[in-house]
């Protein structure tokens, strides 16, 4: 199987190492810095479930060539518009695209872009992380992938993708309803995010304070509501996951939009995870004072940051 994986960031690197391994065939499209970087040092991934490190197979981002069955777009929803553009010349020219994106907002623009039955649906639970020196780190042990055809033409890319991935390791499987997954996971990151973000802490120190319980509480029935009201209810089961992970007293997780304000970092995730959860919210006219509050929050700290200002004392 011929794959591109669009960027070598930290899950695309991660996936992309992980499909090496497993036998199939992978290219990384990348900008010229990432390029130099893996040239010199060889794409590496350090992982409890096995390291990797190893020359790869490379070509500029700006100019794709060649053929290939499916295009693994991993990159960040800021940059979706950008990642469309340069891998338009080879969805065109017959690959389809699995994108391990959150939220909805990404699959919308792509399905119009390149039509429905072009685009895989993926979900991957795991915390990755680029280190200062271009490693590639994997923070715990959860890895899980869950793929689905979103159109019958799909369904026998999508098994052979499998049957590959499924030789690395990790919990590897196909959902039949994958979009209903795919909501699953966004109402899970959203209420993570918004009340990691707005309250500046990990789900177990949220847990700690008086009102921490309640108000992640509140996140969840926000975010599973507009999932309910938008055709696709969650089950009790993953409600009650949902509930399991982020009302942990004991965890010290946080999601990768937490982390990436704890860096500083100018550029979020914050329209595509909380922001479109708030905008869906206030046109199926359901009170989620929580989630546009801390989307309220995150626009001030990227506005801020755009402007080079900082709180005022």
């Amino acid at each position: 199987m011929k794959i591109l994986v669009l960027g070598a960031g930290a899950i695309g690197a991660y996936y992309g190492a992980r499909l090496i391994q497993a036998g199939a065939d992978v290219t990384f499209a990348v900008r010229p810095k990432r390029k130099r970087s893996i040239e010199a040092s060889g794409l590496r991934v350090k992982s409890v479930l096995g390291d990797f490190q190893s020359d790869v197979s490379l070509v500029d981002s700006s100019n794709i060539p060649g053929k290939y069955d499916l295009v693994v777009l991993s990159c960040k929803t800021y940059d979706l518009e950008q990642a469309i553009e340069a891998i338009a010349p080879t969805v065109h020219a017959g690959a389809a695209v699995l994108p391990f994106l959150n939220g909805r907002s990404a699959y919308d623009l792509l399905d119009r872009q390149f039509g429905r039955d072009k685009i895989i649906g993926g979900v991957a639970y795991i915390a990755t992380m680029m280190s200062d020196d271009g490693a590639i780190e994997h923070l715990g042990d959860t890895d899980t992938v869950i793929v689905g055809a979103r159109s019958p033409g799909m369904q026998d890319l999508v098994q052979r993708f499998h049957g590959v991935l499924s030789q690395s390791p990790g919990r590897r499987s196909i959902s039949p309803n994958v979009d209903q997954a795919l909501w699953d996971k966004w109402a899970m990151i959203s209420a993570s995010a918004l009340m990691c973000c707005l309250i500046r802490g990990t789900v177990g120190e949220i847990m700690a304070t008086r009102e921490g319980a309640a108000l992640m509480s509140q996140a969840i029935h926000e975010c599973t509501e507009v999932a309910r009201r938008s055709g696709f209810e969650l089950s009790r089961e993953v409600i009650d996951q949902i509930r399991g992970r982020l009302l942990d007293r004991e965890s010290r997780w946080a999601p990768s939009m937490m982390r990436d304000i704890e860096a500083g970092l100018h550029k979020l995730e914050a329209d595509a995870i909380v922001g479109d959860m708030a905008a869906r919210a206030h046109a199926l006219d359901i009170p989620a004072v929580l989630t546009s509050a801390a989307y309220a929050n995150l626009q001030v700290y990227m506005a801020r940051k755009a402007s080079g200002r900082t709180a005022s004392r």
